[in-house]
């Protein structure tokens, strides 16, 4: 694996796809906690998807793994028989959010690992489309923020304020609570992407790159980029209840290599119930001091 060549641009690797039995250059990584349902959900938007990836599922349920139900298990037959090499693992006993990413980015040695919650659908198409982007854009992570469906019909102008396009590569970016750039969030709020990609892809784009704070559900590294700035390594200087993860390991690689949200984003929200619904820290707003 090559490592990141400096701050911007990171040079692609190149990808053998003739056949040889390389391993794929992208790997999902799902961690999942007591979502029987929302997991195989979650399988078969990935089973759908038209791209060589492989898979690694890290479950910390209380009981019975997630990934340990019939419907989960036809999902991932679903994927074997259609070429990817799926894993599942249990990760117990449980040390946070923060360490379990940790976990999971240690697991695997692809050159791009996409971060996928285990209560987000992918459209078709949407894997191939995040893998194209990063290595055309050459930055360290590329977002499709999670949209929730039930709000089509409440569209949000003042949030869109914020949106603007990279126009080239993305450059590296340090953002800071109190600041515009940081009121991007607000940009993936409800069905907001829909309406986005909507009002602002142009007729025949494929995709368009735009500036971001940070996205959360799905989230592909530059895997090089990633460990550059330390990984999820910071997991051991929060309390293991700390939140905000992507916050924290998203801004560290745009400061250093570029990130961006891309859109269509692809990205559905199930919209089921938190299993984390006591989030007393975030680890972003303990590490800012």
């Amino acid at each position: 694996m090559r490592a990141p060549t400096g701050a911007g641009r990171i040079e692609p690797e190149a990808v053998p796809a003739d056949g040889s039995g390389a391993a794929p250059a992208v790997e999902v990584l799902v961690p999942t906690r007591d979502r029987p349902v929302e997991l195989a959900t979650t399988l078969a938007g990935l089973a759908a998807q038209d791209h060589p990836f492989d898979v690694l599922i890290s479950d910390q349920s209380d009981a019975a793994a997630s990934f340990d139900t019939e419907p989960a298990r036809a999902m991932v037959r679903v994927l074997e028989l259609r070429g990817h090499r799926v894993r599942t693992r249990r990760h117990l006993p449980r040390r946070g959010v923060i360490e379990h990413r940790a976990a999971l980015l240690a697991g695997s040695a692809a050159r791009y690992v996409l971060f996928l919650d285990d209560d987000v659908w992918l459209a078709p198409g949407t894997v191939a489309l995040l893998h194209e982007a990063v290595t055309e854009l050459g930055c360290g992570v590329v977002g499709a923020a999670m949209q929730g469906l039930s709000h089509l019909d409440d569209e949000r102008p003042a949030e869109q304020e914020q949106f603007e396009r990279w126009e080239s590569s993305p450059v590296p970016e340090a953002l800071h609570p109190g600041t515009p750039e940081w009121e991007r969030w607000r940009l993936h709020n409800a069905a907001t992407p829909v309406h986005l990609a909507r009002r602002h892809l142009r007729p025949g784009e494929r995709w368009l790159a735009y500036k971001i704070a940070w996205v959360a559900g799905c989230v592909l590294y530059d895997r090089a980029a990633l460990e550059a700035v330390g990984g999820f390594d910071f997991w051991r200087d929060v309390p293991e209840e700390a939140v905000g993860e992507d916050v924290v390991a998203e801004q560290r690689v745009m400061a250093k290599f570029g990130g961006a949200g891309i859109l269509p984003s692809g990205a559905v929200h199930l919209e089921s119930g938190t299993t984390i619904p006591d989030r007393p820290v975030t680890a972003d707003g303990l590490l800012r001091g």
